[in-house]
């Protein structure tokens, strides 16, 4: 089990961040990016899964730039007051508490992050302008079609859902088009497949994309 701590962004902001540590020596550092809907159990549960692979884990409370320790769950209430929240942050803030989530885990040697719902975008956004990551996976974020201009500085890997209402296929494959570089699998599956909260959970492709992840995470971090 992990511990909620407090970093310090570049700008002075403090943010809260769930750290979750390995048992022994750490392969690496990762950064988790939370969905809309706050760093709650879910996220802090995906955290200490990947520091039971073996990686000092942080999940930084991007949103406590508007709220502090905004934690919800996924009623349509919850998910109509989450959007509200991307709106009112900008990219440069955002990446400055990536790079304090990053500094935090720079001890344990080669970084990397992996975010999900708008956390899959901000990993896209990190990939680009967070010097000092050593790869990037994204899962079916929303904001990465309408950012495909960024230009990747470490390995990415994206995850998405053949069935997401709200992210078409069709941007998908457009962005790929773009970004050959990048690695991509598609699943038979819906948005937020990996959350095993609620509807949206697909167990197989939520196994199969982990897999994936770790082995990508083996090859580029450690």
């Amino acid at each position: 089990m992990g511990k909620m701590i407090e970093l310090t962004a570049g700008d002075g902001h403090k943010l809260g961040a769930w750290r979750a540590e390995p048992k022994g020596k750490p392969r690496g550092g990762l950064i988790v990016v939370q969905e809309i809907f706050g760093v709650n159990g879910h996220i802090r549960s995906v955290a200490d899964g990947y520091a039971a692979d073996g990686y000092l884990v942080i999940a930084p409370a991007f949103f406590d730039r508007v709220e502090r320790g905004f934690d919800t769950g996924y009623t349509q209430a919850d998910i109509e007051r989450g959007r509200t929240f991307p709106p009112k942050l900008q990219w440069d803030k955002t990446i400055l508490d990536a790079g304090a989530a990053l500094a935090s885990v720079k001890s344990a040697g080669k970084a990397g992050i992996v975010g999900y719902c708008w956390g899959g975008t901000v990993s896209w956004m990190c990939a680009s302008r967070l010097p000092g990551l050593s790869a990037a996976v994204t899962y079916y974020g929303g904001g990465i079609v309408a950012n495909s201009a960024e230009k990747p500085k470490c390995p990415v890997m994206s995850h998405w859902g053949e069935q997401d209402q709200g992210i078409p296929i069709d941007g998908v494959k457009k962005f790929l088009g773009e970004h050959p570089e990048v690695t991509s699998f598609t699943y038979a599956a819906g948005h937020a497949f990996n959350r095993d909260v609620g509807a949206s959970y697909h167990a197989e492709s939520a196994r199969t994309a982990r897999s994936r992840t770790l082995e990508f995470l083996r090859k580029n971090v450690g």
